[in-house]
């Protein structure tokens, strides 16, 4: 009852009553009219990722290359170039890398097998690279929780925006989020005050704070912003949301890369789009790098570093010539349309281009020309019975490919309707 009076009471306010709001004044701005090309553009550090003032999350599963992607980003920005296939923006940035699990050791490892990759020498880094790990005592407490109270350690938040500050670093990488406080990881509304708290110092030190974090459970399923571990507070304070997964074994199976293969292929994609349309899924290979500190005959350590990778082209190649010898040899059989069956059309495409039905990734490559080409009608399915009189889908040649005569002065032109 004393709820609905409070709301009863509110309503019956008589604004002529000016003690009652004496303290508590609210003035609402008028709009000030600018000019759109006068608005100064967004602060972007890093690609359509990290934003000056702001948090971005990054979410994994164990084991899924995000300590490789870090050291890769790291490098990235400190030398202003596109190592993951990101824009760096406004020339070569700072990074400090706070890592909370792993020993300074084996972070150089990750960072060195980068650098060895990719060129990268002592002068390029120094002076833009901070790395400090909470093995080697560099520890890391923001927030506290005892006998159910909850504090923000401002000192903390206090210092780190000084030396941000100090040392004038463009990105903050904390590794992983949830060793960098004392709290209940599934209080929702502690970690918001946690994360809003963070991107309060982003904004102070006009830099972008990466938060690492690890997902709920390692399960087969794709992972998305949800699939962080405890509240939502933290991803829901951020401003872009990094995900990373694993190749599933359909997508190998359809780029027919070997089941045993798959495990080097990651894929990263921001799942929360704030700021910025949404991106396709990067998509990146595990390369090995040998770091050549064997001895006496005992092998080096071999460190895996990301480099930008995408989908094979199966028109790679590919002429209107083939289309035609493909429909033409479509036209002097019966071919089926299940790729299973040894009167597989597919096997008419392999023929053609040389290609061996035995490889996996030659397969998937067939299945897809014969799944362009049925889609721009160059080829079609019917359902026909077979000699047995079974209704089965059979291949056969729709559109005719042409070659267009050639131009003058020019080669000949090929096309395919």
């Amino acid at each position: 009852m004393r709820e609905v009076a409070d709301v009863i009471e509110v309503e019956a306010f008589d604004p002529r009553e000016t003690e009652a709001v004496q303290g508590y004044e609210v003035e609402a701005t008028p709009y000030r009219w600018r000019d759109p090309a006068a608005l100064p553009r967004r602060p972007w550090v890093y690609g359509r990722w990290f934003l000056r003032g702001t948090v971005a999350c990054v979410v994994a599963p164990g084991g899924a290359g995000k300590s490789t992607m870090l050291a890769g980003t790291a490098l990235a920005l400190v030398v202003a170039q596109p190592l993951l296939g990101k824009h760096v923006w406004g020339g070569p940035k700072k990074v400090w890398l706070w890592n909370l699990e792993d020993d300074l050791d084996e972070m150089s490892r990750s960072i060195q097998a980068a650098a060895l990759h990719h060129g990268i020498e002592r002068r390029d880094v120094e002076g833009r690279l901070f790395v400090d790990s909470a093995m080697e005592g560099a520890g890391l407490c923001t927030a506290t929780e005892e006998a159910g109270q909850f504090r923000l350690l401002t000192p903390v938040y206090a210092a780190l925006t000084a030396e941000l500050q100090r040392r004038q670093i463009d990105v903050l990488i904390v590794d992983p989020f949830v060793s960098s406080h004392e709290v209940d990881e599934n209080a929702n509304s502690k970690v918001d005050k946690i994360a809003k708290a963070w991107g309060r110092v982003a904004k102070s030190a006009n830099c972008c704070i990466v938060l690492v974090h690890h997902t709920s459970k390692a399960g087969a399923a794709e992972v998305t912003a949800l699939s962080s571990r405890g509240a939502v507070g933290l991803t829901d304070a951020s401003r872009c949301t990094l995900v990373i997964n694993r190749m599933q074994e359909a997508e190998a199976s359809r780029l027919g890369i070997p089941d045993e293969e798959r495990s080097r292929y990651i894929s990263v994609s921001d799942d929360k789009h704030n700021r910025t349309p949404a991106e396709k899924a990067d998509w990146y290979r595990r390369a090995s790098v040998d770091l050549g500190n064997g001895d006496d005959g005992a092998p080096g350590d071999n460190m895996a570093v990301l480099v930008p990778w995408s989908a094979p082209d199966p028109f790679e190649d590919v002429t209107v010539r083939h289309l035609i010898a493909v429909q033409s040899a479509i036209n002097a059989g019966r071919w089926r349309e299940n790729w299973q069956s040894p009167d597989w059309a597919g096997n008419v495409v392999a023929d053609v281009l040389k290609l061996n039905v035995e490889k996996k990734a030659d397969v998937a490559r067939v299945r897809s020309l014969l799944k362009i080409w049925i889609y721009n009608k160059a080829l079609v399915v019917v359902e026909r019975a077979d000699s047995a009189r079974r209704v089965r889908k059979w291949i056969e040649t729709g559109e005719p490919a042409i070659v267009a005569p050639p131009a003058r002065g020019g080669a000949e032109q090929g096309g395919a309707t």
